[in-house]
């Protein structure tokens, strides 16, 4: 009988002893995770900052002899020093684009230079099948260079002066020319996707804001930065071989069909 007690006792301090050790580690109740559960929050994430939206262009190798051939540039866009007209005080631009209409809402005050420049270019149809080369998530959307070589050529020396800076903030929704350094504006222009007041101090001065970001942060952002930091293209190759180098080597980019001066309201 005392045989039989002592056996009982030892199983049953075998058993407590299993329990406690593997109580530890039993999954304890957790809610369902949400989608923002999963997203990186801005103040605990490190993220590297992106270069500044520059125009500075890395001389490119000349495209193949069996590139096809561009569409005959439009005569209005290879004489950049006659689009200078002024700009209304106030103007809306619809840019139609792959993800659909981006309206963006110009206020000339804040960057007078800017606002003309993008006024003509618009006026003149220079941003008609031009790509969003440099999409870069959780910073901006770059677009501007001509996707026909010879028009890009024709305007990448066309600089206008700088405008004061820290007239309007770079925050989520406004536009930006980019530059390559003090007044080397030319015709790339950014959306900013997220606050980048830090560009305020570097010369890049708002001219617009867009009214519905929707379209904006739609924008194809796969690519991310040219190499070799990313999988984007190159400047310099775009500059040189136009939109036929996009298509064959970033097919899911994202493009400006066209682009037109909105009526002003009550017209």
């Amino acid at each position: 009988m005392t045989k039989i007690r002592s056996t009982v006792l030892f199983l049953l301090s075998l058993l407590a002893i299993t329990v406690a050790c593997s109580g530890g580690e039993e999954p304890r109740f957790r809610p369902r995770a949400s989608a923002q559960d999963h997203a990186p929050h801005p103040s605990t994430t490190t993220r590297q900052a992106a270069p500044p939206p520059s125009t500075t262009v890395t001389v490119a190798p000349p495209p193949p002899t069996s590139a096809a051939p561009a569409t005959p540039a439009d005569p209005r866009l290879l004489n950049p020093a006659a689009l200078t007209a002024t700009a209304p005080a106030h103007f809306a631009v619809e840019l139609t684009t792959t993800e659909g209409a981006i309206i963006i809402d110009v206020t000339r005050a804040w960057s007078p230079n800017g606002a003309d420049r993008f006024y003509n270019l618009v006026q003149n149809g220079f941003f008609d099948d031009v790509a969003f080369f440099r999409v870069i998530d959780g910073f901006m959307a770059q677009t501007g260079i001509s996707g026909n070589p010879q028009v890009a050529a024709a305007w990448q020396h066309a600089n206008i002066q700088d405008d004061p800076a820290g007239v309007q903030h770079n925050s989520r929704g406004f536009v930006s020319f980019a530059t390559a350094g003090p007044n080397t504006r030319t015709t790339q222009f950014f959306i900013n996707l997220v606050d980048n007041s830090r560009l305020d101090g570097m010369g890049f001065s708002p001219f617009g804001r867009v009214r519905d970001m929707t379209h904006v942060d739609a924008l194809y952002h796969g690519y991310g930065e040219s190499a070799p930091a990313g999988h984007g293209p190159t400047q310099g190759r775009l500059q040189s071989e136009g939109n036929a180098y996009l298509r064959a080597s970033f097919p899911e980019l994202d493009y400006i069909r066209s682009a037109r001066i909105l009526p002003a309201a009550g017209h």
